[in-house]
């Protein structure tokens, strides 16, 4: 397995000086902290034998949550607290896209955007959950930010997993929409859930005092599939959580100054390669580090951390 330290080891210099004028703060400090992760490098910590007096140093991993090589105990973690606030409800992964041409302005303005992007997906499932015929209230979703393809180009969005049920506060009802005809369960309509975000999105943009793309689409992309009872589409979320965005078991190859690794193509289902400069990898990497503080999981109405006894109600 190649590890990434190895790469932005050997690759550093020829990756800041080709976008130097591009790293923040964030950017530096994530690149330091991996390209320490279990080297001679970082700090050492003792181990000893349970059954005997062995001992030995053994390096410490950075901690970063980007870094693919840490953060696995944090990622099983938050999957085992998800699980755990399952309610009897047909689940849905809902998707909300941010446009091609709002991506500079989200990468130049990322903390705002960002938290945009997540509150106007929460604030559009909400409107339509309170004025569904069989839902009529409060909602419940679990919000996660993604910034990358698999192919690791810079590309927003945000997944919600989300259960067909709503709670109505003022009658104390508790409310699941009911099973249509078809094999998979229906929420809401894709289009009209496009509509109303991208109205709300642009709203906010404007009231952050944010200056708009001068051409952008009329019709925005979101999808809406039936995942069951959630538990498969909270794994998918969970994977990449705290472990960057990129497993070190697809880094294939490094050599002769390029990089290649592999991704599994969403359309096709089939394994893809794709090899860069080793300058462009650590790019395609490091533009996806996060403002520090923010927090890219989320969980909303009655799925709050706050909500933890009506949660063991239902």
């Amino acid at each position: 397995m190649i590890r990434l330290a190895s790469v932005i080891d050997t690759f550093t210099a020829d990756f800041l000086a080709q976008y130097r004028d591009r790293l923040t703060s964030d950017h530096t400090r994530a690149l330091a902290a991996m390209k320490q992760c279990r080297t001679h490098a970082s700090p050492m910590m003792q181990v000893q034998c349970s059954e005997c007096e062995h001992r030995k140093l053994v390096p410490h991993s950075c901690g970063h949550r980007h870094c693919p090589h840490c953060q696995h105990h944090e990622s099983q973690q938050w999957l085992e607290r998800q699980l755990k606030k399952q309610v009897p409800a047909e689940y849905f992964l809902l998707t909300f896209t941010l446009p091609a041409e709002f991506r500079p302005l989200a990468f130049a303005h990322q903390n705002v955007v960002y938290d945009l992007l997540m509150h106007c997906c929460w604030e559009t499932v909400r409107t339509f959950s309170q004025n569904d015929r069989q839902l009529r209230g409060t909602p419940g979703a679990i919000a996660v930010l993604h910034t990358n393809t698999r192919r690791l180009d810079y590309h927003p969005h945000v997944h919600l997993v989300m259960p067909a049920a709503a709670v109505d506060g003022e009658r104390r009802q508790w409310r699941t929409k009911r099973r249509g005809k078809g094999k998979g369960g229906y929420l809401f309509n894709d289009q009209a859930l496009a509509k109303v975000f991208r109205a709300k999105m642009l709203s906010a943009i404007k009231a952050a005092g944010l200056t708009l793309p001068w051409r952008h689409p009329e019709k925005w992309v979101v999808d809406c599939k039936f995942v069951g009872s959630g538990d498969k589409a909270l794994v998918y979320l969970g994977r990449y959580l705290y472990r960057g965005v990129i497993r070190e078991t697809d880094i294939v190859a490094v050599d002769g100054g390029q990089v290649c690794f592999r991704y599994r193509n969403a359309k096709t289902g089939k394994m893809e390669r794709r090899t860069v400069a080793g300058a462009d990898f650590l790019w395609l990497v490091l533009q996806h580090v996060l403002p520090k503080g923010f927090r890219r999981a989320r969980n909303f109405g009655f799925l709050h951390p706050n909500c933890k006894r009506l949660i063991a109600l239902l």
